[in-house]
């Protein structure tokens, strides 16, 4: 699929500060240090939200993502969103008064996490796009929202933790990736429902259309490859050295090169079933 440069801001910058949100409710700063605090991972959250409404054709419309919240995992998003942000900001009230009220400071970080596993279900749920659908796919989302939340609070330790856990699943999630659309068994044959084998006579469109942009793209191995090699040295390897010297506050800004090389590739990579239309496969 396009890898489209506002949803890679939206899921990279949204994920951060909603970990770092998550984080803060659970080990508040007080006083003038938690107005500090608080503002950045609002200013990371609210940018990255801010980031999705570009994707859209109409942003005028992005209202209506409230409104289908029973079936959709983008209007629960919204939803999420809206409910993390302000049970985070009453708690930050409460941190600034130096008077933290430490369960809205829990329930906070639950909502927090809850937006980053709805962004998650978004992609996952999908039948259509065999690489999203599988269980890492939102485990991994958590994990680097919450890594990322904590280098750039200065849990060193728990940082440590998360980070290996994410670049375990990081791994696991390309390992399924590179083998779901054939595991799957979809082909122009079962695409069609005609069944042996199947070819188009004629190309379903003269020119570019709107699914060809959108749902296919090429990437070549080779710069899979490079970007992999990024995603595992700035999204994983360096945070965790780094984290182990005086120079920790680095760690989150190289995690964050990571997660953008990470979610590229994620986007890049997939393939939507609407291919087999087109001789994709």
């Amino acid at each position: 699929m396009h890898p489209a440069p506002s949803l890679i801001l939206f899921s990279s910058l949204s994920g951060l500060g909603f970990g770092l949100l998550a984080w803060l409710g659970v080990a508040p700063p007080l006083g003038w240090a938690a107005l500090a605090w608080f503002a950045l991972a609002f200013a990371l959250a609210s940018g990255g939200l801010v980031a999705s409404v570009f994707h859209l054709k109409r942003p005028s419309r992005a209202p209506l993502a409230f409104t289908q919240a029973r079936t959709s995992w983008l209007s629960r998003e919204a939803w999420a969103a809206v409910a993390a942000l302000l049970a985070a900001g009453l708690f930050a009230l409460t941190a600034m008064a130096s008077r933290p009220v430490a369960p809205l400071g829990w329930l906070a970080a639950l909502l927090c996490v809850a937006v980053t596993l709805c962004t998650a279900m978004i992609y996952a749920q999908m039948r259509t796009v065999p690489r999203w659908r599988h269980w890492t796919t939102p485990a991994l989302f958590v994990a680097l929202s919450l890594a990322g939340g904590a280098a750039l609070a200065g849990h060193r330790l728990p940082a440590l933790a998360l980070l290996l856990a994410a670049l375990v699943l990081q791994v696991l999630n390309w390992r399924h990736g590179a083998s779901a659309f054939r595991r799957q068994g979809q082909t122009a044959a079962t695409a069609t429902g005609l069944g042996g084998e199947v070819r188009a006579l004629f190309p379903p469109s003269t020119g570019p259309t709107y699914l060809t942009r959108e749902m296919m793209f090429a990437v070549a191995r080779a710069r899979a490859e490079q970007l992999r090699l990024l995603t595992l040295a700035f999204g994983f390897l360096l945070p965790m050295t780094v984290l182990l010297t005086p120079l920790w506050m680095l760690a989150a800004p190289l995690h964050l090169l990571g997660v953008l090389c990470s979610r590229w590739l994620f986007l890049a990579e997939a393939e939507h079933v609407v291919g087999l239309y087109h001789g994709a496969r």
